[in-house]
C-alpha cells in the first residue's frame, strides 16, 4: 500500500525573498507613477506661466494700441522705472502706469489703471497721482513676477533709442498749464529679463507698433 505524499509548503526564506521582490517591484512602480505626476505638474506650471506672460504682454500691447493724445497730459512718457500713458476707453480717457517694483524673487511688474474721466482737471489729477506711487497703492495689479530688469525703447528717427531720451517737440505751449506736446514714437520695444529661480530663462523682446 502506497503512502500519500504530503504537499511541500514554502520555507520562511522563500517567503521573505518573495516579499522582497514584491517590495522592489512596488517601489519601482511607485517611482514611475511619481515621475509621471512630477512631470505633469512641471508641464502644468510652465503652461500657466506661459499663459500668464502672454496675458500680461497682451494687456501691455492693448494699452499702447489705445494711446490718446490730449492737451492736458502726455500720451506716453518713461522715466526708467515707470511707463505712463493715456489711453482712450468707452468712458473717456484713462491714465495707465506700468512699473517695476522689488519682490521676493527679482522684481514685480505692476500695472495701475486710473478711472475713466472726461474732464481736464480729473485727467491731470490722475496723472499727477502716478508721480507719487510707492507700489502698494489701491488698484495696483501685480501683473508678472520674477523679473530681473526691464528696458523700454522708442523708435524715432529711424532708430531705437532709450525711452528716457528727449523726444521731438511737436508744438510749444500756447497757454498756461498746457505742456509741450511731444511726437509719439512709431514703435515701442519692451525687453524683460527674467530673474534666476523665476521658472523662466533668458529674456523676452516684444515690439509694438504705434498707429499714427
Amino acid at each position: 500500500m502506497k503512502r500519500e505524499r504530503r504537499g511541500r509548503g514554502f520555507t520562511l526564506i522563500e517567503v521573505l525573498v518573495a516579499l522582497v521582490v514584491m517590495a522592489i517591484m512596488s517601489l519601482m512602480a511607485w517611482q514611475g507613477v511619481d515621475g509621471i505626476a512630477r512631470s505633469r505638474e512641471a508641464n502644468q506650471t510652465r503652461l500657466e506661466q506661459s499663459m500668464r506672460l502672454d496675458t500680461v504682454v497682451s494687456q501691455w500691447e492693448q494699452d499702447l494700441a489705445a494711446l490718446q493724445e490730449s492737451t492736458a497730459v502726455p500720451a506716453l512718457t518713461c522715466d526708467g522705472q515707470t511707463v505712463r500713458l493715456t489711453r482712450r476707453t468707452d468712458g473717456g480717457l484713462q491714465v495707465i502706469a506700468w512699473s517695476l517694483r522689488p519682490d521676493a524673487i527679482g522684481s514685480m511688474w505692476q500695472r495701475w489703471a486710473g478711472p475713466a474721466v472726461t474732464t481736464t482737471t480729473a485727467l491731470q489729477n490722475s496723472w499727477l497721482a502716478t508721480q507719487q506711487f510707492q507700489g502698494n497703492e489701491p488698484g495696483q495689479l501685480r501683473a508678472l513676477g520674477g523679473i530681473d530688469q526691464w528696458q523700454v525703447y522708442f523708435y524715432q528717427g529711424n532708430a531705437w533709442a532709450n525711452c528716457q531720451s528727449t523726444g521731438d517737440v511737436a508744438a510749444a505751449a500756447s497757454a498756461p498749464g498746457v505742456f509741450q506736446r511731444q511726437v509719439l514714437p512709431s514703435g515701442v520695444r519692451l525687453v524683460l529679463a527674467f530673474a534666476p529661480g523665476s521658472g523662466r530663462a533668458g529674456s523676452l523682446v516684444r515690439d509694438t507698433r504705434i498707429a499714427p
